[in-house]
């Protein structure tokens, strides 16, 4: 059945809306086609990246470069590029479930691929004219040509709008003459063609440029960068002198780069998170495959509760971080099919449906390389000294997992923004947040219930209790606004607690959804390890909240407000029934380890 707008959440509606299970997307919905694209992505990967790991520690670039024609041979580099461009013009759940799989033998070889397929392909399938698309696009699409993008500057990082290359337009009025230094860019070492960001004369915004890698035309490289992780993926300084750029080489219009860049980093941020699901999955099988095994005490670790509440937390961030991902990764293809079917063209439908949901792919980049993070840290402390050795696999993963915490924008700079962009949706009426906020501060000053619910179906404290997390977002954010206006941006500390509030509210809702939805098909007792991960994940969140809304309140009120806050504050993270969470937590280890391996 075709998707209505009235069906589809707004980006940022999941906090004051409710979600029907039967309105995710999860893994276990993927069609035949997608199941096949999955198989083949992960048989590449065990055939060409796995058994190389090595080679890409030992900074074997041109191993890199191999392997990314190989994925161009198999048409990887093209999912998402439209047919008529040489590409499989496949939905962007199929774009991100490649990611996904393709991205786990070696963070070196992921890097290559995200940011050809992401940011050095996208901008000109999403901005390029015809003639420009025709060009270049084919070529990357196939990987004869390999694409790079050059944003970042020594003096301009999250200030991304404050590069100082230039631009500068000849007398001709035919090209224009380019000067100044980027660094910190990926494929550098074997690019074609680069996106270039410079400025033109004292324009406010930077504008984009496609740039043929041509050394005869004033393009000089660094050496390649020395890094803690992700040692093959090549990394380089690219210098700019008087390099000529013909006017037809414009990418969308002037001053249109800080955009480009902004919209690009969007789609890199979900697919980012998508690029650290299958390392979670395969740190959890090698962990518990080494737990197994090893004794200690004339005992396998893996049975000891402290190896226990490791395994568990492993499996059920993997599982959160899947759940997420994936049912925004259909929100967005939805949208995109609404767009196209109203008239939209491809690249206004793309546009369009991911910048609908920027504040979850701030959410998900945020959330999911820190788990990833956490992933391979607790790999590294299963393995005991081992895990410290380069003989062993987790101390590379732990290397590479470091760098997703800082490209795509930091995640400091996405916990800001995702409060950011809420407000401002907010203001512009396409969230509600006004109606709701304002019924959590009249709830405070009324008297509570002290009826005991009926939760006797399943997740029904569970969903009630995200219910009330909202309102803690609500009370916080309703309450911060209304204290610090336009200023509340200037309170850094104070956005990134909300953020965190936010993350864990979206991050338990699409995991109990997924388990919900699931249960409904399957039963229950086959979901019984889902339904652990779903209720141990929650309660974890409620935690993060109960800690992060004191954090906020004591931070802006005082007095009575303070007071009211942190009582509502306690009676919204009140369970009536508190789950057994050492119950849970060996109730998921105990699966993981008969099965060896991440098996959900």
């Amino acid at each position: 059945m075709e998707a209505t707008e009235k069906d589809i959440l707004r980006g940022g509606q999941f906090l004051v809306k409710e979600t029907n299970c039967e309105d995710v997307f999860t893994p276990e919905d993927f069609s035949e086609e997608q199941k096949m694209m999955k198989d083949a992505v992960m048989e590449f990967n065990d055939r060409e990246i796995i058994p190389n790991k090595p080679r890409f520690e030992a900074k074997d670039f041109a191993l890199t470069e191999e392997c990314m024609r190989k994925a161009g041979d198999l048409g990887f580099l093209g999912v998402a590029v439209p047919e008529e461009y040489g590409g499989l013009g496949m939905g962007f759940v199929s774009t991100l479930l490649t990611c996904d799989y393709i991205s786990s033998g070696t963070g070196s070889f992921s890097t290559a691929f995200g940011a050809h397929t992401g940011i050095g392909t996208m901008p000109i399938t999403l901005y390029g004219t015809e003639a420009q698309k025709q060009k270049y696009v084919p070529k990357l699409a196939s990987g004869e040509w390999f694409g790079a993008y050059c944003l970042t500057e020594p003096g301009a990082g999250s200030d991304a709008n404050s590069g100082k290359t230039t631009a500068e337009l000849s007398a001709d009025g035919k090209s224009y003459k380019i000067n100044g230094q980027k660094m910190w860019i990926s494929n550098a070492g074997f690019c074609s063609v680069m996106i270039v960001f410079a400025r033109i004369e004292d324009d406010k915004n930077i504008t984009g440029f496609i740039v043929e890698n041509d050394a005869a035309n004033g393009i000089t490289m660094g050496e390649e960068e020395h890094k803690l992780g992700i040692r093959a993926s090549s990394t380089r300084q690219v210098f700019f002198n008087d390099t000529i750029v013909p006017i037809e080489n414009m990418l969308a219009g002037r001053g249109e780069g800080f955009k480009i860049a902004m919209n690009a980093l969007n789609v890199g941020r979900i697919k980012l998170a998508g690029a650290c699901l299958d390392s979670q999955r395969r740190i959890l099988s090698i962990a518990v495959n080494y737990a197994n095994e090893r004794k200690q005490f004339k005992t396998p670790i893996s049975d000891f509760g402290a190896i226990k509440v490791k395994l568990a937390q492993m499996a059920t961030s993997a599982y959160a971080g899947e759940s997420a991902t994936y049912r925004a990764a259909k929100n967005i293809e939805d949208r995109i099919a609404l767009r196209q079917a109203a008239g939209n063209t491809h690249q206004e439908a793309e546009l369009k449906g991911v910048e609908e949901y920027a504040i979850e792919c701030s959410i998900l980049k945020v959330a999911v390389s820190e788990d990833v993070q956490n992933c391979a840290d607790e790999g590294i402390q299963i393995f005991g000294g081992m895990g410290f050795s380069e003989e062993t696999p987790m101390e590379a993963a732990w290397r590479d997992a470091r760098i997703a915490r800082i490209y795509e924008g930091t995640n400091e700079i996405n916990r800001m923004l995702s409060v950011g962009m809420l407000v401002k949706k907010a203001m512009k009426g396409h969230v509600d947040l006004l109606t709701p906020a304002t019924e959590v501060a009249n709830e405070l000053m009324g008297i509570p219930s002290f009826e005991t619910p009926d939760y006797s179906e399943l997740f029904s404290e569970e969903k009630a209790m995200i219910g009330r997390l909202k309102k803690v977002f609500l009370m916080v954010a309703g309450a911060a606004v209304q204290k610090f206006g336009p200023e509340l941006e200037e309170h850094q500390q104070l956005l990134i607690a909300a953020a965190d509030i936010l993350i864990e509210i979206y991050m338990a809702e699409s995991t109990i959804l997924r388990t919900e939805k699931n249960a409904k098909r399957f039963g229950e007792k086959e979901q019984a390890v889902q339904i652990a991960m779903s209720k141990l994940y929650l309660y974890n969140a409620v935690s993060i909240v109960e800690g992060k809304g004191k954090e906020s309140i004591i931070s802006f009120a005082e007095g009575d407000e303070q007071r009211m806050m942190l009582m509502g504050l306690k009676r919204f993270t009140k369970y009536t029934n508190y789950p057994d969470i050492v119950d849970l937590r060996n109730e998921i280890a105990e699966k993981v380890k008969e099965e060896n391996k991440y098996c959900f």
